[in-house]
């Protein structure tokens, strides 16, 4: 018993050495260290309240300004002007885009239908009409008297009838020209022709003509000349025409001093109008027959300005060449012209 008592007494000190002798203890491998998850986000929001206040707030509309300006314009009928002020009215109110287009195309609907109800009503009429209606014309005259050094008298008229129809148009023309030089007859030109149109389409047509000319000064007492061919609008344009004319034809000219001839040529010609401004507008009319012995060039260039209505001033200029002219005949003859034009 009591041996017992000094092993008894050693066991503290045991238990105290083998924490130190633990702590000695090498590990293969280094040691690793898990960082531990962060703690939760936790959100700090004001409560939710129970009621969201609602403000009604009108629909954005067009300034009234603008709306006044727009309506304005489209009351009338020049579309151009409304296309341009509504590009405009675009560009200025960018977020009132569809209310204008919603404006324009009301007045686009509108105009459809206008023109649609127009055009209806013109050509209810045109096939009502008889043979002698419908015609619509101008009478141009002109002339100069001097006196002193030189003694010269010349006038100079002109006619033109058109009538349009649905698919036929015809043209009457007639101009006389006479000139006197000391009492010598310079100048002594007349000219007549029919021509009939007929529409193929919008921009083709055929036509026929049928045309008289005297110029014993030229060298011809009589000249007949009948053509047909195609016709094309090469454009068409409320401000500016051009068409153009090709075809066959055949001529017979009773010369003064030479026998009687019948020649075949290639007839063309142009007739172009472009109105310059409010009043004022220029015509080009030119015609060439191009025949085996003879050919034959013409060109009317002609301005005109509204003076009052109906009536327009006219100042013009025409050449005729031939290129084989009759023995003692120029090659060439030109006529100036200052005239009045009354239209009907």
């Amino acid at each position: 018993m009591t041996m017992r008592l000094p092993l008894l007494a050693t066991l503290p000190l045991l238990s105290l050495a083998t924490p130190a002798h633990a702590q000695v203890f090498e590990f293969e491998q280094p040691l690793v260290l898990i960082p531990l998850p962060p703690p939760p986000l936790v959100l700090d929001l004001p409560d939710y309240p129970e009621y969201v206040p609602y403000v009604r707030a009108e629909r954005p509309r067009l300034p009234q300004a603008v709306r006044t300006l727009l309506q304005a314009a489209m009351k009338t009928d020049d579309s151009a002007s409304v296309a341009t002020l509504v590009k405009f009215a675009m560009q200025t109110q960018p977020y009132d885009k569809d209310e204008i287009r919603d404006m324009q195309k009301a007045f686009n609907d509108r105009r459809a239908k206008e023109i649609a109800a127009k055009t209806e009503a013109d050509n209810a009429r045109i096939r009502a009409s008889g043979v002698l209606e419908l015609w619509k014309g101008q009478i141009e005259l002109g002339g100069f008297r001097s006196t002193g050094n030189t003694d010269n008298f010349g006038v100079t008229g002109a006619l033109k009838l058109n009538r349009k129809g649905l698919k036929w148009e015809h043209i009457i023309t007639a101009t006389a020209s006479y000139q006197e030089d000391s009492g010598s007859v310079t100048t002594s030109q007349y000219l007549a022709s029919y021509q009939p149109r007929f529409t193929l389409n919008a921009d083709f047509f055929s036509y026929g003509r049928i045309q008289y000319e005297r110029d014993r000064i030229q060298g011809y007492e009589n000249r007949y000349t009948a053509s047909s061919g195609l016709g094309y609008r090469i454009v068409s344009r409320p401000k500016m025409t051009l068409s153009i004319e090709a075809g066959p034809a055949v001529r017979r000219t009773d010369y003064v001093d030479d026998a009687s001839r019948t020649d075949w040529s290639a007839a063309t010609s142009l007739d172009f109008d472009w109105t310059l401004s409010t009043g004022i507008k220029l015509t080009e009319d030119a015609t060439s027959y191009i025949g085996s012995d003879n050919n034959t060039f013409t060109s009317l260039t002609a301005v005109e300005a509204a003076m009052a209505k109906g009536l327009k001033a006219k100042i013009s200029y025409s050449i005729e060449h031939e290129t084989s002219p009759p023995s003692g005949s120029l090659k060439t003859d030109t006529i100036s012209r200052f005239s009045l034009v009354y239209g009907f």
